[in-house]
Parts: structure tokens; sequence; C-alpha cells
């Protein structure tokens, strides 16, 4: 099931007086968050595509609306269309707010009766579309809910599935990104025909076990199960990301950002109950280059002043300021915990006293709001340190594998 043109249908369904003019949903442009995050079927006859840039968008169509995104109310309206879901199945595993995996194996009616009965109640129950693509498996289902849009349902079985799948572009299998669909382009693999019928072996010594994953994917041999509505993720790493207001030029831009980021992500660590051992940093400069490194503690933490020395080094050892710096992140992962030894540093005291500290403020964070305590070092350039990761972050839940990373 994937609701079409989500945020901006759920918008449109809000606001009347924009329901019949091109909109597109986008963060705000003096922040330089001015990407299309998505748009309605009226400004896509214009051209706009989804993540381009605001400027561009506005040049193909001048009558762009531009509506900033409104979480709370997607996730309301997705866990609305769930409890739609829920009549059919409990099987039921959601791809981020707008899609949803439904496993109807065994039901009485065929699960073309339930995709086309869906479809209209989701139509008449919540004012919005939903294509559904219906297959012996998730890679299929997910492919043909993409196949037609909007308001659609395309069955992919065993009959057909050559003829639909197997003759599309390459890029149109799932987890088959934009690098991914070059390379393989490169060596002459242009449909998802082509990569089914590769040599596995071939495709190993080029993608690694990713290789693998992708040609059962477009044979149809994916065999995942749709998790239970009761099942609960593990999660797996836990982190923010920010594209920044302007450029960052030294270290000491970075090291505003990164305890920004940090401080939410330690936040969330211990609202999750989860410490962790791995630190990630993930950096964009303005030409668009990236990189990501890591690094191991010593020891379990969800201290933030102990992530922020860790991201922080990182950022120093990796990276020598041939250009000025776009974007950042940091996570945390490889969760567990540890009994720590007592020495006579006192390092076990002071880690226990830093604990209680950052979950005072915490408390004081719940009451007051995310700002009403903040360290002195981010209040030096309110420009980069006034945004709020740990309150506008919005969890896309599910990570697809199980054992195997995405494409």
């Amino acid at each position: 099931m994937d609701c079409n043109k989500f945020y901006a249908s759920v918008e449109c369904l809000h606001n009347p007086e924009i329901r019949n003019k091109p909109v597109a949903v986008a963060g705000k442009r003096e922040d330089r968050h001015g990407i299309i995050l998505t748009k309605n079927e009226i400004a896509s006859a214009c051209g706009v595509k989804t993540a381009e840039p605001i400027w561009q968008a506005m040049q193909k169509c001048p009558d762009l609306v531009i509506v900033e995104p409104h979480f709370p109310l997607y996730v309301r309206f997705s866990n609305m269309a769930r409890e739609i879901y829920k009549d059919y199945s409990q099987y039921i595993e959601p791809f981020g707010l707008d899609e949803n995996w439904i496993d109807v194996t065994g039901s009485r009616k065929s699960a073309e009766e339930i995709a086309y009965e869906i479809k209209e109640r989701v139509k008449f129950e919540l004012g919005i579309t939903v294509s559904v693509g219906v297959s012996w498996n998730k890679i299929f289902a997910k492919f043909g809910s993409d196949y037609k849009k909007p308001d659609a349902v395309t069955v992919i079985n065993r009959e057909n599935y050559k003829r639909i799948v197997w003759e599309s572009p390459v890029g149109d299998l799932l987890f088959v990104g934009r690098a991914t669909t070059a390379k393989l382009n490169g060596y002459g693999i242009y449909t998802v025909g082509d990569l089914a019928a590769a040599d596995k072996s071939f495709l190993h010594s080029v993608f690694g076990k990713n290789g693998y994953v992708m040609s059962d994917f477009a044979n149809g041999l994916d065999t995942s199960p749709v998790s239970h509505v009761d099942d609960e993720q593990a999660i797996k790493s836990v982190g923010n990301s920010t594209t920044t207001p302007r450029d960052l030029k030294d270290n000491d831009d970075v090291k505003t950002v990164l305890t920004v980021l940090a401080e939410s992500v330690a936040r969330r660590m211990r609202e999750q109950g989860v410490k962790g051992r791995t630190v990630c940093i993930s950096v964009r400069d303005n030409k668009l280059q990236s990189f990501t490194r890591q690094t191991r503690l010593k020891t379990h933490t969800d201290i933030s002043s102990e992530i922020i020395a860790a991201a922080m080094q990182l950022f120093i050892n990796n990276y020598n300021w041939a250009n000025p710096i776009r974007s950042v992140g940091v996570s945390v992962t490889d969760f567990g915990e540890d009994f720590m030894q007592f020495d006579f540093g006192k390092t076990v005291e002071r880690h226990e006293k830093q604990e209680k500290i950052e979950h005072a403020v915490d408390d004081i964070r719940r009451r007051f709001g995310s700002f009403a305590v903040q360290r002195a070092s981010v209040l030096t350039d309110r420009g980069l340190s006034s945004f709020n990761p740990h309150d506008d972050h919005t969890i896309h839940p599910v990570g697809y594998f199980k054992e195997w990373k995405g494409i």
C-alpha cells in the first residue's frame, strides 16, 4: 500500500483553497532545507520533481505553492490508514509513513479483491488515494505499488512478472539506488531482466554480498515475512543529521553543529533505554562530496559529551578542509551494556555523575522545551545552533533487512 503524494495530498485535504493549485511540500528556503519533499499531481504535470531545489521547481512552475511539512498531521493520517489495513490482516509492516506491506494469506477474499476494497475505503474514509501492488513477495508488491499511480492496483504474479518487472529499468527495483544503477549500466545491465540473468558470482565480485541480494530480488526470490503489527523492530542505530543554514568553514562551526546533533542522539538513546559503543559521522561538502567514518569507544555510553568528543575527533582526523561543509550527521550503534571497573581515577564515579546530570537536563527539557537548557558553547552562533533535531526528528520505521544492509 502506497499513499499517493502523501504529504501533499494531506495538505491539500486540509487546505481546500490550494487543492486545485500546483502544491509542493518543502523545507524552509531560508534554512537551506529548500528541497521538494513531495508534490501533488498538478505540480507533477508542470515538471516539478521530488528532491530538486525549490528555486529549480519555481522556474518550471512559477505559481507553485510551497507548504512547510506538518509531520504530526502526516503521522495521524498514517495511523488512520493502518487502522483500515488492520481490518484485513494483523501482519502489517510499515515502510516509512506512507507505505505498508500487508500479508493477506489465508483470507476469504482474494488479494486483488482486498486491494481494491482497501483502495476505495482509504479514498472514502480518509480523502486521499493509494496505489497497491499485489504479489507473492514484498519486493514485487512494492514494485507493483509504484508501477501505476495514482489510485491504482497492479497485480504481479508468476505468469506476468517477466513482462512487467523484467522489462522495466533496473533502477525501478527496490534498494537499487542511483549510484548502483549507474554502475550496473556500466556493465551493460539496464533492465531488471538483465540483472536477473546476470551471473551471481560476477555480481558478488562487483557489489559484494549486495550482489546476491539484488539477484534474488530481480528473480522474485525474496522470502522475508511481513512483520506482525505487535512486533517491535530492534533498534540498531540512533542518529540525526542536518543541512546547515550556511556553509561550515572551520572546526568551531562543525563543533557547534555536532554538539546539537550529539545531544539529540544521546537524549533519544536515553529515551529508548540503549547505550552504544560505535560513533559514526557523515560529512558532505558544498561540492556534494561525502564520506562517513566511525570509531569504537572503550565502553557503551549514552552521554552526550562522550559522543561529542568522539565525533569531533573523528572529524579532525579525517577532514582537510578542501571545501566548506554543507551537511553533517552523527549516529551511534553497537548497542549493549558494560560493567565498568572502579579505578583510582574515579572514572566510574565521574561517569555516573554525568549520567545523573544529563537525565536531570532531560527532565527540564521535557517540561520546558528543548531550548530550556543549552551548552554555553552553542550560544556563540545561534544561527548554527537554533535547530531542534530531537523534536523535529521523524522516525521512518522498519529498516527492511534483518541480515543485509541496504544498497
